[in-house]
């Protein structure tokens, strides 16, 4: 993620490596800047935008700027996704699902309030706009008057409610940035636990740890063979009229099947 109104920072993140780049309209953007970090986010999104994902966070849907962007978003054909943060309920989604009209922009949800973690089911299900919802763990922590730089494992259960919920309602779940900027061990074990809860991805807000992240979120080349052997074994079981198999000594079912596609999708790989 990088600031729409600082040209230096976005271009950077435009030419790294992440598989997506999140443009900033809020919290990076003071309200004296907001049109033209506006005016200045298309540019780059027309830039840019047909070659790479490029998604905006604009300002959250109470504020006197969400329907400007909104606005502008909708006319912008090579923009990926809107980001609406504080995303409290599903009226929020729905309104914001409204100001887009016609336009194919997709929907990402930011929830760091207690009641959008509350409500998180009924977010996820609001509409077929949603792609993924996300946790911001800034303002959630400073809602709750939660205590900084706690472990990650102190978030397993709003982890655990957002991931449940955006499973039932068939979207992606992603974690939000770490609240430093290292890539050092407390970076990479946090992410590693998001990874192995569930979770699809993350942001990260310093190109320092992109390399990290990117590593961490992508299955490794035993990975992507093994779930390969997996849907082999089981399509040869079904062609021969079985519905289970055995692979190295493990019992495999339709559920293993769906961690393995998961896992090469994840890869990008074609199964």
């Amino acid at each position: 993620m990088a600031p729409a109104s600082d040209d230096r920072k976005a271009r950077k993140a435009l030419a790294s490596i992440a598989d997506e780049v999140v443009l900033d309209l809020e919290d990076a953007v003071t309200p004296a800047n907001k049109d033209t970090a506006r005016a200045a986010a298309a540019e780059l999104v027309n830039e840019f935008g047909a070659d790479r994902a490029v998604s905006l966070r604009i300002n959250a849907i109470d504020t006197p700027w969400a329907s400007d962007d909104l606005a502008a978003c909708a006319q912008m054909p090579n923009l990926t996704s809107v980001v609406l943060p504080k995303a409290d309920t599903p009226g929020d989604l729905l309104e914001a699902d409204k100001q887009l009209g016609d336009s194919p922009v997709r929907l990402q949800a930011l929830l760091e309030t207690p009641r959008g973690i509350r409500d998180a089911a009924a977010i996820c299900a609001a509409t077929d706009r949603l792609d993924a919802v996300l946790i911001g763990y800034a303002d959630l922590g400073a809602s709750l008057g939660r205590a900084s730089g706690l472990p990650m494992q102190t978030w397993h259960v709003v982890q655990d409610s957002v991931l449940l919920a955006a499973r039932a309602a068939g979207v992606d779940v992603v974690d939000g940035p770490h609240l430093t900027i290292a890539d050092d061990d407390t970076f990479r074990d946090a992410k590693r636990w998001v990874r192995d809860l569930g979770f699809d991805g993350t942001w990260v807000i310093h190109p320092a740890q992109l390399a990290s992240a990117i590593e961490i979120f992508t299955p490794d080349a035993d990975a992507v063979e093994d779930a390969r052997r997996v849907l082999e074994a089981l399509e040869k079981a079904a062609a021969a009229g079985a519905g289970a198999a055995e692979l190295d000594g493990r019992m495999l079912d339709e559920a293993l099947a769906v961690s393995a596609r998961r896992v090469l999708a994840k890869a990008a790989v074609d199964d």
